[in-house]
């Protein structure tokens, strides 16, 4: 993927091209911070993009919150 300029407007035909490509990343395991790192643009704008896209959204990772399993 070609790095864009920061803070260029993307549009039209070149934006659905732009969100399908960062949509097959993300569907393939890229987060959205290394997607958008790659790409040169921000968190939110890459986030935006694959939201209007209609990609299903991963859950943030790491340690869960619930209550601790009791021991018997």
């Amino acid at each position: 993927m070609a790095e864009l300029r920061k803070g260029t407007r993307i549009t039209g035909a070149e934006r659905d091209k732009l969100a399908s490509e960062l949509r097959k990343k993300y569907e393939a395991g890229q987060s959205i911070r290394l997607l958008a790192e790659s790409s040169g643009r921000s968190y939110g704008f890459v986030h935006r993009i694959l939201s209007e896209s209609g990609t299903t959204l991963r859950g943030r990772g790491g340690a869960t919150r619930g209550s601790k399993k009791k021991s018997v």
